[in-house]
């Protein structure tokens, strides 16, 4: 179905609001539903290696529904209301699903990215209040248990701890190994620790509470960041459930089987994903604990989509271009479409993978603070590269731009920032923190995104850049002022400004640009090495130091970044074509109004074949200087 066929069966020329709509008021309600619908259907798979035959997990329908209710019910005795938080600090299993669902029916779902500090953990545990908190019995090879003992310690709210031991997914002799190496249960915080699946097995397979049918807020989302104190979004019930009538709607039937390698603790996995199978009674398929990030995923992906009989694949940009590393070594016949998100794809990447694989890309849009999706490219109707595609129904993408007079609504093709009205945008109150919600608002109901783009006559968005600093490296959020405190904190530094640096990839990935003071000596390399002891997540380090003579600043003396991101373009495209034995070269990047920075290059003998083989893999895009 395409958008116009969607709109005109929706009648929306009506206007009719989305609350009238035939739709649950609440998360269980849409569980109940589908599994009244289809109860003996498959709902929810996962393996916690990623073999192509090893050991799996598959729950119906009927099966989730059960669980669901013993999970709420156990949360409910241990005294958590719908206004009370249950963290999770989980990695991708089964349970992780089935506890979030839980959370939302019980109280405030709140999952927490497990690769955080202790410290940045413990925040957001103390900023939502949390009571209770889920996570990992102590395992081998990994130190979440160990992490969220340190952050409960410093969360006093946090009253009870359920732990779930992973070997209950392993066969013997593995099984039997794990007892004796596994690590020391972290002990020394105040909460109770109880057996998470001992404590649900005594609960009822029934809901023993009413579920009210009010919007409410079901789910708390910390911005994806891995440096700094992450932000906290609010989810209501009716957002959430926007986002499963989009996947019911647009994306999946109960026929769909999901590849999702993707982590649940993110908006992306359990909105788009798991929601929406929820309202489709489709079936979701969560390959290890870590996802694409899994020992042997990505050698195994396809041969995984074959024992699976993928109809969709959920994917981001990194991981395409992983898998366009290995060969397609399975029958993947049933792989109709993959959903790619977070970052743009670059065109070449889109055409290689198109071309070996035979498979659909669509490519959406979407933000934690807007509970998600609010554009994609049509499934089934016109698809243009680079671009989000276009609004969902009952979404508004506008364009505005800032003058004398206010915020004014860009015309066709006018580049401004991209804002969003919506069933998952609650004005007024994106963020836990009400400081955080001040001038996040253009006329008090469009969502300032920080995304820099246009929407061309046909109503396809493009993002051309951010009005936000942010790096986004594969997906993850980098706050570029870690970076610069980091810098700044070196005697020698005076000035530091840090961006995102092209990335085949990554998309892109941190660098940093320093102005010494009078008299300084110190090095890049001494800078790397200072940086590396200065930040504490390494996806933060700087990939490159590039020592200046003096910064380009506004008239203010603000360090002006778009001459720092221009530089880094020419620097990396440069060393590309270097490295591949092609005598191209970029000699300046504009400013361009639709699609943003582009890099204009020399030929100096290259062909368009030529350079496209290194610089299509990049994000932003070039063109011959001849031709500007």
């Amino acid at each position: 179905m395409t958008f116009g066929s969607l709109q005109d069966s929706l009648d929306l020329t009506n206007e009719m609001p989305w609350e009238a709509r035939d739709v649950p008021t609440t998360v269980y309600e849409m569980l109940a539903n589908t599994a009244a619908k289809f109860p003996d259907r498959s709902a929810i798979s996962y393996q916690l290696e990623s073999g192509p035959t090893d050991k799996a997990e598959t729950l119906t329908w009927r099966e989730v529904h059960e669980k669901v209710c013993q999970i709420a019910n156990l949360l409910r005795d241990l005294k958590v209301g719908e206004g009370d938080v249950v963290a999770l600090v989980m990695p991708n299993t089964t349970e992780t699903a089935l506890a979030l669902i839980a959370g939302m029916v019980a109280g405030i779902a709140n999952p927490i990215n497990p690769l955080l500090e202790p410290e940045q953990i413990g925040a957001i545990l103390r900023e939502t209040k949390a009571k209770v908190v889920i996570t990992l019995k102590a395992f081998p090879k990994t130190d979440i248990a160990q992490k969220t003992a340190e952050a409960v310690r410093h969360a006093p709210g946090v009253h009870t701890v359920l732990e779930i031991d992973l070997n209950r997914y392993l066969s013997p002799p593995k099984s039997w190994i794990v007892p004796l190496i596994r690590p020391k249960n972290p002990t020394g915080h105040h909460a109770d620790v109880k057996s998470f699946h001992k404590e649900v097995a005594r609960q009822a397979k029934t809901l023993n509470f009413e579920d009210r049918k009010v919007d409410r807020v079901a789910a708390y989302f910390h911005t994806g960041g891995t440096t700094g104190m992450p932000k906290v979004a609010q989810h209501k019930n009716s957002g959430i459930i926007y986002q499963g009538w989009i996947g019911d709607t647009l994306l999946y039937t109960e026929e769909d089987s999901v590849m999702c390698p993707l982590p649940l603790f993110h908006v992306f996995a359990c909105h788009v994903i798991l929601m929406a199978v929820i309202k489709s009674g489709a079936h979701v398929v969560f390959p290890t604990p870590a996802g694409y990030r899994g020992d042997g995923v990505f050698d195994n992906f396809w041969k995984l989509c074959e024992r699976w009989k993928t109809t969709f694949i959920i994917t981001v940009p990194t991981a395409v271009s992983a898998l366009m590393q290995r060969p397609v070594d399975a029958d993947v016949s049933t792989v109709k479409n993959a959903f790619s998100g977070s970052a743009p794809m670059p065109q070449e990447l889109f055409t290689r993978f198109t071309e070996a694989t035979k498979i659909n890309i669509v490519e959406g849009y979407g933000l934690t603070e807007a509970t998600v999706l609010v554009s994609c490219n049509p499934v089934d109707g016109e698809k243009r590269i680079g671009s989000v595609g276009v609004q969902f129904p009952y979404t508004e993408v506008k364009i505005f731009k800032d003058t004398d007079k206010g915020p004014v609504e860009c015309a066709p093709d006018e580049i401004g920032e991209i804002c969003v009205a919506g069933p998952g945008v609650w004005a007024g109150n994106t963020y836990t923190e009400e400081v955080k919600n001040r001038d996040l608002y253009h006329h008090e109901r469009f969502l300032r995104t920080g995304d820099l783009g246009r929407i061309d006559p046909e109503g396809y968005i493009w993002i051309t850049g951010r009005a936000k600093d942010l790096i986004i490296r594969g997906g993850h959020n980098i706050d570029p002022a870690e970076i610069e405190d980091a810098l700044l904190a070196h005697k020698d530094v005076a000035f530091a400004g840090a961006i995102g640096q092209p990335d085949a990839h990554a998309g892109e990935v941190p660098c940093a640009f320093v102005e010494l003071v009078e008299g300084g000596t110190v090095t890049a390399e001494e800078l790397m090495a200072h940086a590396k002891v200065h930040i504490h997540e390494r996806a933060a380090y700087p990939k490159h130091i590039d020592i200046m003579p003096e910064l380009p600043k506004t008239a203010v003396g603000k360090i002006f970044k778009p001459d720092l991101r221009k530089n880094a373009i020419t620097r990396v495209y440069n060393s590309a074509l270097q490295d591949a034995g092609i005598a191209a070269r970029v000699v300046s990047v504009l400013d361009d109004k639709k699609r943003g920075l582009v890099a204009q290059l020399e030929a100096n003998g290259a062909t368009d074949v030529d350079v496209s083989k290194v610089l299509g893999s990049f994000v932003r895009p070039w063109e011959w200087a001849e031709k500007g």
